[in-house]
């Protein structure tokens, strides 16, 4: 078996929507050949039942250790995809490593500590909608409901969660965003990188001096049970992890299910109507526009055959998130269009699978239940104040959505509702 022969796929730094490009690649296979920003050979894995396999394949790493082109210098500093690579906890582990370090954090992120969040939650919804509504009520025809709803909420959570005080917050989301972006510089991305390790080190150095009931400190004071503690820089790696996780992408979520359900107004119908549920909305979403496109990195650690494309060892591999969930295949041959009665929509693989999977999916269907369900029982009216297809795209090929989502709150008098197709 060897590697096809085909010109590899160019993966635009700059990101824009992923779907027609993934049912390009898809028709050729469920393995495709990349260029990755800087010229850096790598792979994808888009069908969902390759892609299942393979995140939970004993043979494939997350280590850094195992990536050939950075352990033989051949990645410059400054490549806007190195965080993804070196960044030291959860997500760059293996094997034993791992379970230590996700044992540590489970032990202060447990399923109980998420649901007492509820509350909170519903209240922060509650009070960011009451300022929407206010803006209404003073006259605002256009809200910027990105910015104004669906980035505060699971910001204020996992900040609240995190412990991170008010002041790093604002500083924290622009870091962040900036580490995630693949069009950026090598100058820019070493500072961001930089300064982002310096605000996590300030907030838990602030929480090592005063402690409280929040991850940080629940982490700095964690061990395992043979004593051992987070390191500082895993301390930091995963503070890092869950800040990006913990809000880019339930933003992305709740961004792509509004431009969903104003796009497929029949769909919100049968929610409204109680035919489906909100559940079900945040599961087809999930499947039909991940908010994680291509994820970085996962290494073969020999060469390794997936459905019947030789991955060859040592190479950086996307997982192809955005194009497994629509992978005909797996989701019938509409899987293309959004469908809240889906019956496989719950198949999806956008929280990951195997022994990487999302730690923090309890609470981003918590969030993303919470806040589209209270959004449209307040505003049924609501829809896009531009045509989809002219929102601009978030920067970067790694998350999945627009940067900015204006919206009628109020129907235009004398306009009509037009049904989605």
């Amino acid at each position: 078996m060897t590697i096809p022969s085909v010109v590899p796929h160019r993966i635009d730094p700059a990101g824009g929507c992923p779907h027609a490009a993934n049912a390009r690649l898809l028709d050729r296979g469920a393995v495709a050949p990349v260029l990755l920003p800087g010229d850096v050979e790598g792979m994808v894995v888009l069908g969902h039942d390759a892609l299942k396999d393979f995140l939970a394949h004993p043979d494939v790493a997350k280590s850094a250790r195992h990536f050939t082109a950075l352990s033989e210098g051949r990645i410059p500093d400054g490549w806007p995809l190195m965080t993804f690579a070196t960044v030291q906890g959860m997500t760059t582990a293996d094997d034993e490593d791992h379970r230590r370090l996700r044992s540590l954090v489970s032990r202060a992120f447990t399923a109980r500590r998420v649901e007492a969040l509820r509350p909170r939650v519903e209240e922060l919804t509650g009070e960011l909608l009451d300022g929407l509504e206010a803006a209404v009520t003073e006259g605002e025809d256009i809200v910027e409901l990105r910015r104004r709803f669906a980035l505060p909420l699971p910001m204020s959570v996992i900040c609240e969660l995190l412990g991170v005080d008010e002041e790093f917050r604002g500083r924290l989301h622009h870091l962040s965003s900036q580490v995630v972006a693949t069009d950026i510089g090598p100058r820019e991305a070493v500072a961001a990188n930089r300064e982002l390790v310096s605000v996590l080190a300030a907030v838990a150095a602030s929480r090592a001096t005063r402690p409280g009931d929040d991850l940080t400190s629940a982490l700095i004071a964690a061990r395992d049970e043979d004593g051992d503690r987070l390191s500082e820089q895993e301390l930091i790696g995963t503070q890092l992890l869950m800040i990006i996780a913990g809000h880019e992408t339930t933003l992305n979520l709740i961004t792509n299910a509004v431009r969903a359900l104003c796009a497929h107004r029949d769909q919100l119908g049968l929610v409204l109507s109680g035919a489906a549920s909100w559940s079900d909305v945040v599961e087809e979403t999930l499947r039909w526009d991940s908010p994680v496109s291509y994820f970085p990195f996962r290494y073969p650690k020999r060469d390794l055959t997936v459905d019947g494309t030789v991955i060859p060892r040592g190479t950086p591999v996307l997982a192809g998130y955005s194009a497994a969930g629509r992978d005909r295949s797996a989701h019938g041959p509409d899987a293309d269009r959004f469908d809240v009665t889906r019956a496989s929509a719950a198949r999806h693989l956008s929280l990951g699978h195997g022994p990487h999977y999302c730690l923090g999916a309890p609470l981003a269907r918590l969030e993303a239940t919470v806040a589209l369900e209270r959004l449209f029982t307040r505003f049924p009216d609501l829809d896009l104040a531009a045509p989809d297809a002219e929102l601009p795209r978030k920067a970067g090929f790694v998350g999945n959505s627009v940067d900015q989502l204006p919206v009628r709150l109020r129907p235009v008098a004398g306009a009509a509702l037009t049904e989605g197709a």
